[in-house]
């Protein structure tokens, strides 16, 4: 093994997200001097069954780090930064939990990630072909976060996302030249119906205006679109995050004023679709409800239903999702389930069921534009990264378009 895929260090540092909340740093540097880094991200609205980051009790992450510096580092000394899998298991042998709860997922996925770009760079490759391979590849569809509610938001809107989707296009740039225009107008639009101190951003860069109702916001967003001239290649989608407004005690969703049950949501969902033209629709019951996920996507064969914290990129519960056909996308987020490799694996299962996939980031991001080789590198069929604002979302758009002006790949197709 040449000096320069050895590994000779690794290496932690607290750095702060989008937030204004600690995360974690991981560098990797081999014997022969190439070095690169990896980012912690961290969601506000998690599933419970996702990967357990290691956060100190003033909010800090030096015991992340600790792990990283003090296990991590040692574990992976002298291993070539190439072996990807063997480092990621090497990594889930010494924690030794099934939830990621010993050295922290955020030390581990900060490492996993600073491993794959270390490695790519000591090839003299792009992320994205270390990652697939000299293939042909795509441009994933971007799913853009514009209006945000519930734990991203301070208004009273309880579905979390919406979201614009460029489908009717046939480069990259144009669609985030058309979703730039639709965001301007939505910001316009509320500046002059509430005033402009209600165009302040939510955690994912898209706007929070002072609404209580799913249909004021969908109204809104869609105004947005028609007024821009775009509602022939633009659809809609929502990320419901509906375990956050869920009452389990009660059975019922509380939801614009009113209490549903999960029988009633159905039915609500069901109208909303028939109203507007939506595409996707993310997590739309409970994140245990796996049946009332199938019967929602059977009733709307023509929407996407995806689960998120249904999955939370865990094999163990897409297979149970595919054996009960809950849905027919998957959110896929590296820091759920803790490596690279496991993601992967996430993401193969998924591609083999016909599912279709979206690469995602969280709502604590950091500038690190990872997700966006990643999504090229697998073929992902999207991604969702916020709204086409703030530095840490930017960066993800940005290099996509880079690489599309670099390498001419194709716009992907729905």
């Amino acid at each position: 093994m040449s000096d320069i895929f050895e590994i000779k260090k690794v290496e932690g540092l607290e750095i702060i997200d989008s937030r204004g909340n600690f995360t974690v740093r991981s560098f990797v540097t081999t014997k022969g001097g190439v070095r690169d880094f990896g980012d912690a991200p961290a969601g506000a609205s998690k599933g419970e069954r996702e990967a357990v980051e290691l956060r100190d009790k003033d909010g800090g992450v030096r015991s992340a780090v600790r792990s990283i510096n003090y296990y991590i580092n040692y574990a992976l000394a002298k291993l070539d930064v190439r072996d990807q899998d063997k480092i990621d298991r090497l990594m889930i042998e010494l924690d030794g939990t099934d939830n990621k709860s010993r050295l922290g997922a955020n030390s581990m996925i900060s490492t996993s990630i600073a491993v794959a770009k270390t490695a790519a760079k000591a090839m003299g490759i792009e992320i994205f072909n270390y990652i697939g391979g000299f293939r042909s590849h795509k441009i994933p569809i971007p799913l853009l976060n514009i209006l945000n509610g519930g734990m991203h938001a301070g208004n009273e809107l309880k579905i979390q996302e919406f979201l614009i989707i460029p489908v009717g296009f046939s480069t990259f740039s144009d669609a985030i030249k058309a979703s730039t225009s639709i965001y301007r107008t939505l910001k316009n639009l509320i500046s002059e119906k509430f005033g402009k101190i209600y165009t302040s951003l939510g955690d994912e860069g898209g706007v929070s205006p002072p609404l209580s109702k799913t249909e004021e916001a969908l109204d809104l967003v869609y105004t947005a679109i028609k007024n821009s001239g775009y509602d022939n290649e633009i659809l809609l989608g929502m990320d419901a995050a509906s375990s956050d407004f869920y009452n389990s005690k009660l059975n019922v969703y509380e939801i614009d004023g009113t209490k549903k049950t999960p029988d009633e949501m159905i039915d609500f969902y069901k109208e909303l679709c028939e109203r507007y033209p939506i595409l996707y629709l993310e997590d739309p019951f409970d994140e245990n409800d796996f049946e009332r996920f199938s019967r929602l996507q059977s009733k709307l064969s023509k929407v996407i239903i995806t689960g998120d914290d249904l999955y939370t990129t865990n094999i163990k519960y897409l297979k149970k999702g595919i054996e009960m056909k809950s849905t027919t996308g998957v959110i896929v987020k590296l820091n759920q389930i803790g490596t690279v490799t496991e993601t992967l694996d996430f993401f193969d299962l998924a591609r083999e069921n016909s599912i279709k996939t979206v690469i995602s980031h969280r709502s604590g991001e950091t500038e690190d534009n990872f997700i966006a080789d990643l999504a090229v590198g697998l073929n992902s069929d999207f991604i969702k990264t916020g709204a086409p604002a703030r530095g840490e979302r930017t960066s993800k758009y940005n290099r996509l378009l880079e690489i599309e002006k670099e390498y001419e790949f194709k716009y992907n197709k729905i």
